[in-house]
């Protein structure tokens, strides 16, 4: 079994544990940075080459993608281009994409009756008073449509400084997603990180002193949580319908039962290995191995 990982650095943390799991499962690993890969389209031909020996890169039995935010569009190319190429993919390009608009994530969750915090998109001044009412609010959260780790996330407890946080915003050129405010559930959520069709780990995180975001990446502390069913069933269903097969699943815990925030399709897990005593890694390397023989029966993949 020949595992790509698609990753920027190898010396990250996740990519360094799913390194290490392959290893101890007797697997053999490939990493390969995104910007590093070029892509050829011939005749029936897709093929990726990586760096400047133009190495073509053959035999992948799996690929997972550990794509960064900053490389979206170039990351997701490279991804849909191993599809097109035969090879499994944990995580197809599109479930990516999708993952990574937050409107269109609220949007498809919505539908599929996820509950989910009120959101409104504003889109000029004219409509902040009514999208205020909406949802609540003051307080209330803003998003940027594009982020990660807590980037772009912002409370505006008063009406002053709501306008002052938009028209900052509009004035860079963002779209804002005003949302409610949650306040049973203020500097803690739920990440569960979702394996195929189960939850493999999951904790509370709660934000330090004076911040309101739990993110990790923010000084948040983690402690490890055993979810009820009915948080379990949110997470793994969510994924489902992001069409992820691997997925950071964050929830608030609120009076009426979970309420999705988001969904990383790329969730980094050393906070959680390190709460729980999880092996994370070694659940999503034992999986894509699963995978790729699912999806090539009739072709050979290593042992």
């Amino acid at each position: 079994m020949r595992i790509l990982i698609l990753s920027r650095r190898q010396r990250l943390y996740s990519t360094r544990r799913l390194i290490e799991s392959a290893r101890s499962l007797g697997y053999e690993s490939l990493v390969l940075d995104p910007l590093d890969c070029w892509l050829v389209c011939g005749r029936r031909e897709p093929a990726v080459y990586h760096g400047a020996a133009a190495q073509r890169i053959e035999d992948i039995d799996v690929v997972i993608p550990r794509i960064g935010t900053a490389i979206t569009e170039h990351g997701l190319s490279v991804v849909h281009q191993f599809d097109m190429m035969g090879v499994p993919v944990v995580n197809m390009a599109y479930a990516i994409g999708r993952s990574r608009d937050k409107l269109r994530s609220l949007q498809f969750l919505s539908r599929h009756d996820i509950d989910i915090p009120k959101t409104v998109m504003v889109r000029n001044p004219g409509q902040m008073a009514a999208a205020q009412r909406l949802v609540g609010g003051p307080p209330v959260v803003l998003k940027l449509i594009q982020g990660t780790q807590g980037v772009g996330v912002m409370l505006a407890e008063t009406d002053a400084a709501l306008e002052s946080i938009v028209h900052t915003l509009w004035s860079l050129g963002h779209d804002i997603l005003v949302q409610e405010f949650v306040a049973e559930s203020r500097g803690t959520d739920i990440r569960a990180l979702v394996v195929g069709d189960a939850v493999v780990a999951a904790m509370r995180r709660t934000a330090p002193e004076g911040e309101f975001r739990s993110n990790i990446h923010r000084g948040g502390v983690g402690t490890a949580v055993e979810l009820p069913e009915s948080y379990r069933h949110v997470a793994i269903e969510s994924a489902r319908i992001m069409g992820l097969h691997v997925a950071g699943v964050d929830m608030l815990e609120s009076s009426s039962g979970p309420r999705v925030i988001e969904i990383n399709s790329s969730p980094g897990f050393e906070g959680l290995e390190r709460a729980t005593g999880v092996d994370v890694a070694g659940a999503i390397v034992g999986y894509a191995a699963a995978f790729a023989r699912a999806r090539a029966p009739h072709r050979p993949v290593g042992a």
